[in-house]
């Protein structure tokens, strides 16, 4: 499900998760799509140093009415981003202390619905293309013309990720529509069954003869 992401980034698509997962090493990113059972809650811990700059961003695709709660804390407990059934987000924050922070998705308020969810966790800044990149020096022809195509792929895999999760959360109500509509069919039919067959016999009622008794009466 999720697209190759941006230089050093890993994709990974779930379908199930164990209840904690690990992400990678800071200075990486990650895209995931993972199934959230009802009444269950995922949680990923991330190590971040001091002054790192993370952005979150998240979308439930498929599941009930395409929300979830997110939540993110500091290593300490402290809550940094916390919002209530929601469709989709983007959250940047920096780093204030090293040490391992948490975000977890929550689809505790759900019943009887599942949810899949895809996030994309960014973790500092892309390493440069070119290891003398940030040299005093400007680039050559070359290169420039390097990182300017390295910089249009990046928007080109964004774009594409979004079309994507558009396409599947376009599919899943489609198809929920389809069910729907299958199901008032039927019932439908079903009605229309029944009220033919009500007609009918009592039509026949109006018709039928009725049976008389006579009695007599001596005198």
């Amino acid at each position: 499900m999720a697209a190759p992401g941006r230089g050093g980034r890993w994709a990974l698509a779930l379908l199930l998760l164990p209840p904690l997962l690990v992400l990678p090493a800071p200075g990486a990113a990650a895209e995931i799509t993972f199934e959230l059972p009802d009444n269950a809650k995922q949680c990923f811990y991330e190590d971040i140093a001091q002054g790192t700059k993370c952005t979150l961003e998240f979308q439930v695709i498929t599941g009930g009415h395409y929300d979830v709660d997110c939540r993110l804390e500091d290593p300490d407990g402290n809550v940094l981003y916390k919002e209530m059934k929601k469709q989709y987000d983007s959250f940047t924050f920096t780093a204030s202390k090293n040490g391992t922070y948490k975000f977890c998705f929550s689809n505790e308020f759900s019943t009887f619905t599942h949810k899949t969810v895809y996030f994309d966790f960014q973790v500092g800044e892309d390493p440069p293309l070119f290891p003398s990149e940030n040299r005093v020096s400007a680039l050559t022809q070359m290169e420039s013309a390097c990182v300017s195509i390295h910089e249009a792929l990046k928007s080109v895999i964004d774009f594409q990720t979004r079309f994507r999760l558009r396409e599947a959360q376009g599919r899943s109500r489609a198809e929920d529509l389809n069910t729907r509509v299958a199901y008032w069919s039927v019932g439908e039919a079903l009605i229309l069954l029944v009220v033919s067959i009500g007609q009918v016999f009592l039509l026949k009622s109006f018709f039928s003869d009725k049976r008389t008794t006579t009695t007599r009466v001596g005198s």
